[in-house]
């Protein structure tokens, strides 16, 4: 689980915005619909290594599973 301290600070190194992290899975972006993912802890925040969500219901999914709603 990410520290709530780390999570404050932590921005996309895309845009420099907030990230919302999606059950300590991943981190996303929802304004550029890019998803960083976490490994053993640890985010991942590689433009590079950043998957793009297309698909407007999982934009919305994941928008709910970080606000804490299931679905």
């Amino acid at each position: 689980m990410l520290d709530e301290k780390l999570l404050s600070i932590l921005v996309c190194p895309q845009d420099r915005g907030p990230l919302l992290l999606v059950d300590d899975e991943l981190l996303y972006n929802p304004r550029l619909r890019r998803a960083y993912r976490i490994e053993d802890g640890v985010p991942v925040l590689l433009i590079d290594e950043a998957v793009t969500v297309t698909d407007d219901a999982e934009h919305h999914r994941l928008i709910k599973r970080a606000s804490g709603e299931s679905g």
